[in-house]
Parts: structure tokens; sequence; C-alpha cells
């Protein structure tokens, strides 16, 4: 896949580069709405505490399986 992209024109990187974008952010733009409206939707103090939690705890659980593959 890298070498595609390698092999791409400029313009091509580009348009490819915002499409990927375009699609990360509004992926994210879905989850927030998700937790917004169903992770304690009438107490938004918790609702972001227990979102940063989760969030650390992916972070913390991720970095622990990259660190055991290299």
């Amino acid at each position: 896949m890298l070498k595609k992209v390698s092999k791409m024109q400029g313009a091509q990187q580009i348009l490819f580069a915002i499409i990927i974008g375009v699609a990360v952010i509004s992926f994210w733009r879905g989850i927030w709405g998700l937790m917004d409206e169903y992770l304690f939707p009438n107490n938004l103090e918790i609702s972001y505490t227990i979102s940063v939690l989760i969030g650390i705890l992916i972070l913390y659980i991720t970095h622990y399986i990259v660190r055991e593959l290299t």
C-alpha cells in the first residue's frame, strides 16, 4: 500500500490525504456524538470523566500490546 501511495503524483497524494482526513474526522465526530447521547447524557461531568478514563485505558492497553510485539 505504501509503495502505491509513494508512486502517486503530488496532487493525487494531497487528494488521498484529504479524503483520509475527512474520514477520520467524521468517524470521531460520530463516536463523540454517540458518547454524548448514551454515556451519562444527564451528567456531562461524569460522562467526560468516564470518556477520559476509557481513552487512557485504551492507550495503556495498546501501548502494552505494541511494546510486546517489538
